[in-house]
């Protein structure tokens, strides 16, 4: 099911909740709230007007702090900005939540330079931060960073173990969704490191999720998946199937198949149009 809300939806809410200018009445968590809104709908002047707000009527240092924190975010502001709101976050009484969200966002801004090994510390610093106030949801969020890092460095052991440990928390949380995202990436690493069997087990696995949320996009990834092994064994055939029936599933629907899907079954059917070596000749 779609969750996102639409421009209408979005300055329909927005003037129900700051109509006539005032915004007396909304405090800092659902000022910061809005904001996604006032993008929604490119209202800039909104957005400003919004973040003002949440920081002159904020209670405390932390919430003065998430302001800050999405203030920054909002400016695109540089690396060495959110580094050093990390370090105040870090001093102001319980604020472990806002300080694990900074850091999160200082590695996510890491890996996006490269820095690879900086933004594995920063994430496995945010992590512990989640731990100790027991945010599932900021742990699922931070598992799968640190394990999109460890495949970034080619480290499939850590990539297999935090994405194991994630699996086992989404289960928890009853997040098909999220099973089926972090099966497939388990999936590709397993299939990395040459565990052809357990990877086919994995994309099944995510596929099965996929067909019973109806996700197109999670169909397309575990049948791609299931393509490449395929293939790898050379089994061409078993490999155009699996795409033929993700094809099928886009126009079931009526909704346009990506040109990659549509390529890559051609290139298929031209390999099998080829003659196939005689494994019986010298």
């Amino acid at each position: 099911m779609d969750a996102e809300v639409s421009p209408e939806m979005a300055a329909q809410v927005l003037g129900m909740l700051t109509d006539g200018g005032s915004m007396d009445h909304i405090n800092t968590s659902l000022a910061l709230h809005l904001i996604p809104l006032a993008q929604e709908v490119k209202d800039q002047e909104l957005v400003e007007q919004l973040l003002e707000h949440a920081s002159k009527v904020a209670k405390n240092d932390e919430e003065r702090g998430w302001a800050k924190f999405e203030a920054l975010k909002v400016m695109e502001a540089s690396l060495e900005s959110f580094l050093r709101l990390a370090e105040e976050a870090e001093h102001i009484e319980d604020a472990k939540g806002l300080t694990a969200a900074v850091n999160h966002y200082v590695a996510l801004l890491y890996m996006a330079e490269g820095k690879l090994d900086e933004a594995r510390a920063t994430a496995q610093h945010a992590l512990r931060l989640r731990h100790v106030i027991e945010d599932k949801q900021g742990l699922s969020y931070g598992m799968a960073l640190l394990m999109a890092v460890a495949k970034r460095q080619h480290d499939e052991e850590t990539a297999i173990a935090v994405g194991t440990e994630r699996l086992e928390l989404l289960m928890t949380l009853k997040d098909e969704e999220g099973q089926m995202e972090v099966l497939a990436d388990l999936a590709h690493c397993q299939a990395t490191i040459g565990e052809f069997t357990t990877a086919q087990d994995l994309f099944e696995q995510s596929l099965e999720r996929a067909k019973g949320l109806g996700s197109l996009s999670g169909q397309l990834v575990a049948r791609w998946g299931l393509a490449d092994l395929a293939e790898i064994r050379e089994d061409y055939q078993t490999a155009m199937l699996v795409l033929s029936d993700a094809l099928h599933e886009f126009i079931a629907l009526d909704v346009p198949a990506p040109a990659q899907l549509r390529q890559r079954i051609s290139d298929l059917t031209d390999i099998k149009g080829q003659p196939q070596p005689d494994n019986g000749e010298a």
